[in-house]
């Protein structure tokens, strides 16, 4: 019986611990091995165990495996039920301290990118877009937009082809002060328009501030995916739009020598399932082939 399977799989210290910080994270194996202090083959012995219960879910990313818990798998409500009892263990609060760190320093590396990669950035996105423009694609569902907020705005490409309008409030935000700098380079004074710096994660907006929020090429840069969904849902007015694009899934390692990142592009079914989770309404998807055999793919949705 498949209970007996998962009571045997939460009745280890250890897989209790996994079970944690995959519930706040996802990890890679040695990203789980420096925040446990164990040896790979014993991580990798309890992860097995986990999984074959239908406890966690894995993914393949390149070289890489990330596992998490199962936000939306049938035994969810064994999950909550044994982790409630786990949240103010002292080991376990350590655990997560450290598991916070992890993220820190794939932060750091993405801000290490940026900070070389900010004067080029146009030329590299070039040569995997090849001659597709994506801001059409995106304007033409910013018509009646009053207040947008570009999201990860890099060097203000996107932004420079908003300010067209003079009534519209453009905002454009991104973790990396090279990035912004460009931008100003490019971007001429206006009253309309306001830089700032922060990270998605955590985005230095007021509830409800914009109607509409775009992503282009960001997430991918971003640690934790649909805690930055979270972020754009919470800025967005009732029935505000959130425009997203980004690559599919590839495993072209080879692309983030390039471009960055921390992810090789989405599924459709993993960007749908953080706007279901999160409160959108997903209504509308298309893609679009560029460059080294890759895909660019938009999503429409509205809160």
């Amino acid at each position: 019986m498949d209970i007996i399977r998962q009571f045997k799989a939460l009745s280890d210290p250890t897989r209790l611990r996994l079970l944690f910080i995959l519930e706040h994270f996802e990890l890679n194996v040695n990203e789980i091995v420096s925040v446990v202090n164990m040896v790979q083959s014993g991580v990798s012995r309890h992860l097995k165990i986990l999984l074959e219960a239908g406890l966690l879910i894995s993914r393949k990313d390149g070289s890489f495996i990330y596992y998490a818990t199962d936000k939306n798998g049938n035994n969810r409500e064994l999950v909550i039920l044994a982790l409630r009892q786990l949240e103010k263990d002292p080991v376990l609060q350590e655990d997560l301290a450290r598991t916070q760190q992890c993220i820190v320093l794939r932060k750091n590396r993405s801000r290490r990118f940026f900070k070389t990669a900010a004067p080029r950035w146009d030329r590299l996105k070039k040569t995997v877009l090849g001659d597709f423009n994506p801001n059409p694609v995106f304007e033409r569902h910013l018509q009646r937009a009053l207040v947008i907020a570009d999201l990860g705005c890099g060097t203000g490409e996107m932004l420079a082809s908003l300010l067209d309008r003079r009534e519209r409030t453009l905002i454009g935000v991104d973790v990396s002060p090279e990035m912004l700098e460009q931008a100003r380079l490019r971007l001429p004074e206006s009253p309309n328009l306001e830089l700032r710096i922060g990270e998605l994660e955590n985005l230095p907006m007021r509830e409800q501030e914009a109607d509409a929020a775009l992503m282009s090429m960001v997430l991918y840069h971003v640690s934790e995916p649909e805690k930055a969904i979270r972020e754009v849902y919470r800025v967005l007015s009732p029935g505000g739009v959130f425009l997203l694009a980004d690559f599919l899934k590839h495993d072209q390692e080879q692309i983030k020598d390039v471009i960055g990142g921390v992810w090789l592009g989405f599924t459709r079914e993993q960007i749908s399932g953080w706007l279901d989770r999160t409160g959108f309404n997903l209504k509308h998807i298309e893609s679009y082939p560029v460059e080294k055999s890759l895909t660019l793919t938009f999503y429409l949705a509205q809160k």
